[in-house]
């Protein structure tokens, strides 16, 4: 099976769009529709024909270009069963725990509430990829919308259980400023100060900080890492629950 092949790009402000293509059978997917004109530029250039879209929430800056995509290419529109009646041309509904093929490749849905009710993401099992939308960021996680922090803290649980070498593609470009917070949160691991220095670099050259992997987030992104005895000695929340130190790291990151 040939390995499938990734198109990262920017849309909207700081939006990522990603195309996946499978070059045995064609099939190329987008992962949410954010903007019509990039993904477009994205696919004409690459010689892609677009089979699917993959929705992983309603949010406008994640839909807004379904149906011109769909009007476009006939393409297929899946996404959460939790957000139907919310999201543009919808044709095929997934819950948690769902699987499909793309192609020969399998990719399992895992429903992660918090940002929004019904968020899902999509790990691609043998190729070890995720495709975690706003739940999961690079250093950082989404906001919380819908649904407390507790259910944000089980669905990040639900991601960080799956390999270390997972590669990670985020809905935005928030690293840099994940960062910075982070080093408020966390500012003696040394691992940290590292991929903050890394981060700081790529953007000052204008590049992107996508993919990560989970391995790296487990060290270093502290929404990930509410059991960690420095951080709870930070927050002076020694005594306190994983979910309670996640609230108030949220709340820190909302108010940075």
């Amino acid at each position: 099976m040939k390995p499938l092949e990734l198109d990262v790009f920017l849309c909207r402000t700081d939006n990522f769009g990603v195309l996946v293509h499978d070059p045995e059978t064609g099939l190329t997917a987008a992962i949410d529709a954010p903007e019509e004109a990039p993904i477009l530029e994205a696919a004409t250039r690459r010689g892609w024909k677009i089979s699917h879209i993959f929705t992983t929430h309603h949010h406008t800056d994640h839909v807004s270009a379904n149906l011109a995509l769909k009007e476009q290419f006939g393409c297929e529109i899946i996404g959460p069963i939790n957000e139907a009646v919310a999201i543009p041309g919808l044709d095929r509904t997934m819950a948690d725990g769902d699987s499909f093929l793309f192609g020969d490749h399998t990719v399992k849905v895992i429903e992660t509430p918090g940002h929004t009710a019904g968020h899902i993401c999509y790990h691609f099992v043998d190729d070890k990829l995720l495709f975690a939308a706003d739940t999961l960021f690079a250093l950082g996680c989404g906001r919380l919308f819908e649904r407390p922090a507790a259910d944000m803290w089980h669905s990040l649980q639900k991601l960080a259980v799956l390999p270390d070498e997972t590669a990670v593609y985020f809905g935005h470009e928030y690293t840099l400023s994940n960062a910075r917070f982070a080093l408020t949160i966390d500012p003696d691991n040394e691992r940290l100060k590292s991929r903050a220095a890394e981060v700081e670099a790529l953007r000052a050259d204008g590049k992107f900080t996508i993919p990560t992997t989970l391995g790296l987030e487990k060290e270093t992104n502290p929404f990930l890492r509410a059991a960690d005895p420095a951080i709870r000695r930070n927050l002076i929340m020694e005594g306190k629950t994983n979910e309670e130190v996640f609230a108030e790291i949220r709340k820190r990151k909302d108010n940075f």
